[in-house]
């Protein structure tokens, strides 16, 4: 059992997992029974309308904060973070595709960076292909945007340390993109982030994921959040090309018309002149924020 100082809160979002949260339940106290520290459970549950909460009931060392209606994934993450007493907190999805063994090695790499996420030995999702695909340009996206290599952007199965978290409630959403924004957020304040390779199994139950969706919210996800912490990574490549093009044009009008330049090719220039002065605008805003 949990012993008074809670130095570990595992939360566990969960909305309409009857088939799963049992097993997840069972498999994290035994992971949890391992640790050399206080732990809690906590199920953060997002307005289940099934047996879910009912089923959380019967585990009288688990404790559960509702939703009155469902208000999404990143919803019941960012209540957990808020409601969690420890100063780790470990997130694992409720539908038993992660392996919860896995929590104390997180919990162990915790002591020595700010956030460790398991990264995921392949894909088991509904939509193989499709999840494959989107997550794969996602991934290559966040690695480019944020200078650094990204195994797994959007694991549910991570450990951070609690008090680094809410200082990025305001750009956290409330849908499964959480996950990949913090992520996000994490690297680009320059926080230490490891991965560390994990195992992954097929959910129990049905999928909540919105193929069209929830692809789309990541990625707009992913170059609203590069905005706000570095906007010339987006810019740069943009007006680099745009340049390019123009110059180009700038030699063909030249040549062709005798050093008189097409109205296209003028309008071309002042839209890269304009998206600089917009990119540098938004770095010194963001640079001034930060300071």
């Amino acid at each position: 059992m949990p012993s008074n100082e809670i130095v570990v809160s595992v939360v566990i979002p969960t909305y309409n997992e009857e088939e799963a949260i049992g097993v997840v339940l069972d498999d994290v106290t035994r992971a949890c029974e391992t640790l050399e520290c206080g732990w809690e459970i906590l199920v953060i549950n997002d307005g289940s309308t099934d047996r879910t909460c009912a089923i959380c009931e019967t585990y009288p060392h688990v404790r559960i904060v509702s939703h009155r209606r469902n208000l999404g994934n990143g919803a019941a993450r960012t209540t957990g973070i808020k409601s969690a007493k420890g100063q780790y907190v470990v997130m694992i999805d409720a539908d038993a595709t992660y392996p919860a063994d896995e929590i104390p090695r997180l919990v162990k790499e915790l002591e020595s960076c700010d956030m460790v996420i398991g990264a995921r030995e392949r894909e088991m999702g509904t939509l193989k292909w499709l999840r494959s695909a989107a997550k794969e340009f996602i991934r290559a996206l966040a690695s480019y945007l944020t200078e650094t290599r990204i195994p797994d952007l959007n694991s549910g199965l991570r450990a951070m340390k609690r008090d680094l978290v809410p200082q990025f409630f305001g750009i956290l959403p409330t849908t499964h993109s959480w996950v990949s924004t913090i992520t996000m957020a994490f690297l680009s304040s320059g926080y230490e982030v490891r991965w560390v390779p994990i195992a992954y199994y097929k959910r129990i139950g049905r999928s909540t994921f919105d193929p069209i969706g929830d692809t789309y919210n990541y990625i707009s996800l992913v170059i609203r959040t590069m905005m706000y912490f570095n906007p010339l990574r987006m810019f740069l490549p943009v007006i680099m090309a745009l340049f390019a093009v123009g110059v180009g044009k700038m030699i063909y009008d030249i040549f062709t018309y005798n050093f008189h330049f097409a109205p296209s090719t003028v309008i071309l220039m002042l839209t890269v002149f304009q998206l600089t002065a917009v990119g540098l605008l938004a770095d010194l805003i963001v640079r001034r924020t930060k300071g």
